[in-house]
This record gives C-alpha cells, sequence and structure tokens, in this order.
C-alpha cells in the first residue's frame, strides 16, 4: 500500500533529534514534490509517537496526518499543496 512513499525511521531516535529530522524531511518532501509521506516511530513508550504528533500538528504545512490502519507504529502524512 505504501511501497511508493517516502519514509522516516525514527526507530532509536531522540526526541529532540526526532523533532529536527521531521522537519528536515517534510522540507525535503515539499521541494521533491511529494505531497504523502510515512512517519515510522514504532510503538514502543509512545514518546516519539507523541512528539511526531506533537510536531506535525504545529506544522502549518500540514493539511493531516493520522495513524495507518494496518500498522498502529506509523503515522501517515498529507503536506498541504499550497
Amino acid at each position: 500500500m505504501f511501497n511508493n512513499i517516502p519514509k522516516l525511521d525514527l526507530h532509536g531516535e531522540t526526541r529532540d533529534t526526532a523533532r529536527i529530522l521531521i522537519n528536515e524531511f517534510i522540507s525535503d518532501n515539499i521541494k521533491l514534490g511529494n505531497y504523502k509521506v510515512l512517519i515510522i516511530h514504532g510503538i514502543g513508550t509512545g514518546i516519539i509517537k507523541k512528539e511526531t504528533h506533537n510536531v506535525l500538528r504545529k506544522d502549518a504545512r500540514i493539511k493531516k496526518f493520522y495513524i495507518d490502519f494496518f500498522n498502529i507504529g506509523c503515522t501517515v502524512v498529507e503536506i498541504d499543496k499550497r
């Protein structure tokens, strides 16, 4: 289902590093014209997932984001095409 969608894997990253990587990933994909991306944060304790959603919620470039129905360790992100 998500074979050709750009992915960012945050396994093993700290909260601060994840925040930076997410912002760079979104910026890069806007430049590349990719408006749907996947962020893999895993399940674990939920710290990286919570930080991922906080970053996405505050970013005006994000149209919407949601947990992948088939894999709760991934968030699907739709970037605004403005």
